[in-house]
């Protein structure tokens, strides 16, 4: 593993201890982090595998970073994104709905670039990828649902982080798939002369 990818994984391990110290809700941390101990390894396994490129690295990095600061203050009571709700007049805080779109953004091209090992054809890679990131998505959403069934209502709705919003795994999915589309766009557009040729 290259020097620079290994610098990557330090900061977030720096970053991620950082925010592990006195979470605002400890349990609730911890659930949100049980992830984190299954697919972190795996990432520096897929990355070793693979060889991630800088950017898609970049974009895992930020992904786990705003997922930490999501554990440590919870999802649904982020005070850094307070004056981004109050500026656009949100009636919610709209951190975790922002976390899943960029889910879609930025997830994106590293499973991409594992993706297109096996897929050679651009095109549909792009769609392996794209159905990959919705299947994600909704299949969280019925992990968090489980995951809330089975613990103390207050835990759980710190957790799920729905604020009252019914239709909040709905449009949480929705806008990871949008995020998801964003990308296609920009990979079809930065392939066209490949798809020209096809």
């Amino acid at each position: 593993m290259p020097a620079s990818h290994k610098w990557f994984y330090g900061l977030y391990i720096v970053i991620w201890i950082a925010l592990a110290i006195d979470p605002k809700f400890p349990d609730d941390w911890l659930l949100e982090n049980v992830l984190v101990f299954i697919f972190f390894p795996i990432v520096v396994w897929l990355d070793i595998k693979y060889k991630f490129s800088i950017t898609a690295l970049c974009f895992l990095l930020l992904f786990g970073i705003l997922h930490a600061l999501g554990a440590h203050f919870t999802y649904a009571k982020m005070p850094y994104f307070d004056s981004i709700t109050h500026l656009f007049g949100f009636e919610r805080n709209n951190f975790d709905r922002m976390v899943h779109f960029l889910f879609g953004a930025l997830v994106f091209k590293p499973l991409f670039e594992i993706i297109i090992h096996y897929i050679k054809q651009v095109k549909l890679a792009l769609l392996f990828v794209f159905t990959l990131i919705a299947t994600i998505a909704t299949l969280y959403e019925l992990l968090e649902w489980t995951a809330a069934m089975t613990l103390y209502p207050e835990l759980g709705m710190a957790y799920l982080g729905t604020q009252g919003d019914i239709w909040d795994a709905h449009k949480d999915t929705l806008v990871a798939i949008i995020g998801a589309l964003c990308n296609i766009i920009f990979f079809y557009w930065h392939y066209r002369k490949a798809f020209e040729r096809k």
